[in-house]
């Protein structure tokens, strides 16, 4: 695998970094657009971009502003923009589609997208789905609803009492605070994420990664995630497009399975012809960091060459 990086400039000026991966010696047969979660960064997709580059697949991953090296330092973690933060990252995506069709105009290219990324992917396929093979969702939800309303009244005010650039533990305490009591007694406060120790060592142990976010991101955020459930917005995917949904069925952001099934038949009410879904038994959040993170690539790998 050769590992590469580069910059591209969005369109309201931020420079955005970006890893590539490229098979040495292997035929190439496709591309993988990663969309990482987040809290983290798209380094972290390094093992997962090994196993697809050694199954003829080309990969970029883009650090989301506010993340990552696209942040540069820890202390711009978590503040995406001065305003419409979420939809911004959504068009980071759309940008770097586009570089990627420049440098492969004859691969298809599929998205994955994981937690926070995922609901970047489902908007982005609201916009652009055509431009897509197909969209792989991990840790991802369906519809939440009136409790995005109250998430995004309460940030509205923290907002006004702090600013969109303060760091806000109380909507990280609402939003998040419940997810490791599933898992009582717990180790650390992110056993919500992996059974496998060692994984969740290294998220806690990485100054890029479990940062609390500021008022101007849970806002976005949460009015984006309350745009991704509007029925109208939801009937602009194109029903030819392959979508395959997987998480563990002990996801707390997920409900437990409950969230997954339910995005799942969302997708079949609005006549999406190609949609599949697997929920792991006892796994967590981040499936690609579990204990049967084989099985989930393999799985994974499957589904691509299916439908390349």
């Amino acid at each position: 695998m050769i590992s590469k990086s580069f910059i591209f400039k969005s369109g309201d000026g931020t420079d955005i970094f970006v890893y590539n991966w490229v098979p040495e010696n292997i035929k190439v047969k496709g591309i993988v657009q990663i969309s990482h979660g987040m809290a983290e960064t798209a380094h972290r997709y390094e093992r997962f971009a090994r196993s697809l580059t050694n199954r003829g697949y080309i990969v970029y991953a883009n650090d989301h502003r506010g993340h990552g090296k696209t942040a540069g330092t820890i202390e711009n973690l978590g503040y995406l923009a001065d305003e419409d933060g979420f939809n911004w990252l959504v068009r980071d995506l759309y940008s770097l589609t586009n570089i990627i069709k420049k440098e492969n105009p004859s691969l298809p290219i599929f998205l994955f997208g994981h937690s926070m990324g995922s609901f970047a992917a489902q908007k982005y396929i609201m916009l652009h789905g055509s431009e897509l093979k197909g969209v792989i969702l991990s840790g991802s939800n369906g519809k939440q609803g009136i409790v995005l309303n109250i998430g995004a009244a309460f940030a509205k005010r923290e907002i006004k009492k702090h600013g969109r650039k303060s760091q806000s533990p109380k909507l990280n305490k609402l939003i998040f605070g419940a997810f490791n009591k599933a898992f009582n007694p717990s180790r650390t406060e992110f056993d919500w994420l992996s059974r496998d120790n060692e994984e969740v060592d290294k998220y806690i142990n990485n100054p890029y990664c479990g940062t609390i976010f500021t008022t101007g991101f849970f806002y976005d955020f949460l009015t984006g995630l309350k745009d991704i459930e509007d029925k109208k917005n939801f009937n602009l995917i194109p029903k030819d497009l392959p979508i395959y949904i997987f998480s563990g069925d002990k996801d707390p952001v997920g409900k437990f399975g409950k969230g997954v099934r339910n995005l799942f038949n969302r997708y079949k009410s609005i006549g999406v012809k190609d949609i599949n879904y697997k929920l792991y038994k006892d796994g967590r959040h981040e499936m690609l960091n579990e204990i049967n993170r084989d099985e989930v690539t393999s799985d994974i790998l499957q589904w691509l060459d299916n439908h390349v």
